[in-house]
């Protein structure tokens, strides 16, 4: 709960300090005294946009911090310990606004950011004013209200996480569809490629061979003339190489015959003998394989160019070529694994959904158990409240798969009809001022045990409201104050009556300034402020003794 604000340079406060207890504290005085100014320094306490226009006139920054006793706030411990800046049963937070915009905030005397403050705040404070009256009338906010209600928080948690998962496998899926829609024109030019590649029949080598070849039928009467005259001076004819190197070899083994002493192989020269017998023998038969086939020149120019053609498509060689082959298959292979993770991602999702339906299912059966609970109860508020022939319902719209969302298959509203004959109508459509701050207290009161916040402010809760209506308001926010600290701002001494504290917000006038002023009531003091707030401008022993019997009567 909170214990002590401290507030310093904001609006028309000086330096202002509060200390509150537990249980209701009523804060009252004349309107434009700034009672919800301290309200106002709570909210950037909580995380609200902070503007220099806040500061006090002539000072060059305003100051906000209170302390809170958090020793029975496990989830807020937990909170702080995460951050780092848990230290004991006890939260400082602390906000400084500059007219240069360098805002800062600690907490525990540590630097925070905006969004760690923003984190806590929804478990130190609630502030029920015209915003909460927002939030009441937003029917979006309606199913939060009633999932805090049912206790319901921990099971949407759940649903939310399969939510995330199954939208996650939707998005893959679109994302996959997408790929598939481009990947079957790929697909069909890839094809044409690879076979384009495998109808060309390649090896690797065949161009060089070609181009060999076709050097040769070039060449072919060139070869023959070469090979022929070769062949004649070797051994076709009369006193061909052949001959003359026969003759020489003999006459060198009759040397032998004479001097073995001679340096010459006979086997050598046999040797070279043999050999170019096989030259001519060689160049004779190629003389009878060449021949020049225009036919063939020409299909082997074709192939070459068609060869060539394909080394420009896909690579500088052949090999280069084969390897892009390689590159399309793997392509083509991956291209249609992806019509297989669509068929395995759709069976995926539609195990999902059926998982997220019986989540959804469930969690809607919990909320309308839930809501028959809350109706009961808030009507029996409102009905206390002077609101006899008030009925409140809760409805819920057919859901279809297009309105699934993060919060489940439900869509709810908050209906109200507040006179006998009229039909359930949304509350954004029914409730008055006076209606709607008796319904947010209702649900206050019905909510107050099952909310983690310490705190709760009533601003203007008695808006529209008066007479003995008021005195109901007034035993609900000490009912209410049971379970959390209350701090109630109000105009009516019906109300005021009930709180165990009650805090008086003057302005005084000191030299050229105005200043704020808080002071917490004496008995005496208290009864004071309760017969002015009841006579007004003149005081008489009457409502003087009438003060004494409401406060009396509120402690009974």
């Amino acid at each position: 709960m909170l214990t002590e604000l401290n507030i310093k340079n904001f609006a028309i406060i000086d330096e202002l300090e509060i200390s509150f207890s537990g249980g209701l504290n009523v804060i009252t005085g004349e309107t434009g005294a700034g009672k919800s100014i301290i309200i106002g320094a709570v909210s950037l306490l909580l995380g609200e946009r902070a503007s220099s226009d806040l500061i006090r006139s002539s000072e060059n920054s305003a100051t906000v911090e209170a302390l809170f006793d958090i020793s029975g706030n496990a989830q807020l411990k937990e909170k702080l310990i995460n951050t780092g800046c848990y230290e004991s049963g006890e939260l400082v937070v602390k906000r400084i606004v500059t007219r240069s915009g360098k805002n800062k905030v600690y907490i525990n005397g540590n630097l925070a950011t905006l969004n760690m403050l923003s984190s806590l705040a929804e478990s130190l404070v609630n502030i029920s004013g015209q915003h909460e009256h927002q939030v009441i009338l937003n029917a979006e906010n309606h199913i939060d209200i009633l999932d805090e209600f049912g206790n319901l928080l921990s099971l949407r948690s759940e649903f939310t996480n399969l939510y995330a998962e199954y939208q996650a496998l939707r998005s893959r899926l679109k994302k996959l569809e997408s790929i598939n829609s481009e990947s079957e024109k790929r697909g069909e030019f890839l094809r044409f490629q690879l076979k384009e590649i495998e109808d060309a029949g390649i090896t690797v080598g065949e161009d060089l061979s070609l181009t060999g070849e076709k050097n040769i039928l070039i060449n072919a009467k060139k070869l023959m003339e070469y090979a022929a005259t070769s062949y004649d001076a070797l051994y076709g004819k009369g006193g061909s190489i052949l001959e003359e190197l026969g003759g020489t070899i003999n006459s060198i083994k009759e040397i032998k015959k004479i001097d073995p002493g001679l340096k010459v192989s006979e086997q050598e020269l046999d040797s070279m003998l043999f050999s170019l017998e096989d030259v001519a023998f060689t160049l004779r038969d190629y003389t009878k394989d060449i021949s020049f086939d225009p036919g063939r020149l020409e299909e082997i120019e074709d192939r070459l160019e068609y060869l060539g053609k394909l080394k420009r498509k896909y690579g500088g060689t052949l090999e280069d070529v084969l390897e892009a082959k390689k590159g399309i298959e793997g392509e083509l292979k991956g291209i249609a694994s992806v019509d297989e993770d669509i068929k395995q991602l759709s069976e995926e999702i539609s195990s999902k959904r059926v998982s997220l339906l019986e989540k959804g299912n469930l969690l809607s059966q919990r909320r309308h158990k839930a809501a028959s609970v809350l109706k009961e109860a808030i009507e029996s508020e409102i009905h206390a409240l002077k609101m006899a022939d008030a009925e409140f319902g809760i409805t819920f719209k057919p859901s279809v798969e297009d309105e699934i969302n993060v919060k489940g298959i439900d869509v709810i509203e908050f209906y109200l009809s507040t006179n006998v004959g009229e039909e359930l109508k949304p509350l954004n459509r029914i409730a008055s001022g006076g209606e709607l701050s008796r319904i947010v207290l209702a649900m206050k009161k019905v909510l107050a045990g099952t909310g983690s916040v310490g705190t709760i402010i009533f601003d203007e809760v008695d808006s529209g409201i008066g007479g003995a209506t008021a005195g109901i308001v007034g035993e609900k926010l000490k009912d209410v104050s049971k379970s959390h600290q209350v701090i109630c701002i109000t105009h009516l001494p019906q109300i005021a009556c009930f709180g165990g504290s009650h805090y008086l917000v003057s302005k005084r006038v000191s030299g050229e300034r105005t200043n704020t002023h808080v002071t917490i009531l004496s008995e005496p003091e208290r009864l004071n402020e309760i017969t002015r707030m009841l006579s007004g401008l003149e005081t008489t022993e009457k409502t003087r003794e009438h003060a004494r019997e409401m406060l009396k009567a509120s402690r009974g």
